[in-house]
């Protein structure tokens, strides 16, 4: 059965907000250069390392399942800017054992595009917005 995925930010200062799934919670900000007080990574940061983590969690267990050790794993996401008129783009590395075969390194390389986040952002995204109006707590 999928999990729901679900997430509610409510705003606790300038543009520091926090951030609720199920039962966790993270603070994102902005740098004190765009208003914010520096408090915790921006938005853009916390897709990126949606993205490594993911990443580094899918082949971790494609590893396993395999038999495979791959010992250490880093996985680094690098979001370039984005200009208009161009797509987002995501620099991906993987650092891996040097003990790794090179069909080993190859097939790591093509499973680090099937991890779920990749594949959200590698696909057509569709959004539904709406706004529900609430009391002012006082």
């Amino acid at each position: 059965m999928p999990i729901q995925i679900r997430a509610r930010s409510r705003r606790e200062e300038a543009f520091r907000h926090v951030i609720r799934m199920r039962d966790h919670e993270i603070v994102v900000d902005e740098p004190t250069e765009l208003g914010g007080g520096d408090a915790a990574p921006t938005p853009q940061e916390l897709l990126a390392a949606s993205l490594a983590g993911c990443t580094a969690i899918t082949l971790q267990m494609y590893a396993q399942r395999k038999g495979w050790d791959i010992g250490d794993l880093e996985v680094e996401c690098h979001q370039r800017p984005a200009e208009r008129g161009r797509p987002t783009a995501f620099e991906v590395t993987l650092r891996v054992d040097e003990s790794l075969t090179d069909e080993q390194v190859d097939r790591l390389r093509v499973i680090a595009t099937k991890c779920p986040v990749h594949r959200i952002l590698d696909g057509e995204v569709m959004f539904d917005e709406r706004v529900e109006r609430v009391g002012s707590p006082r």
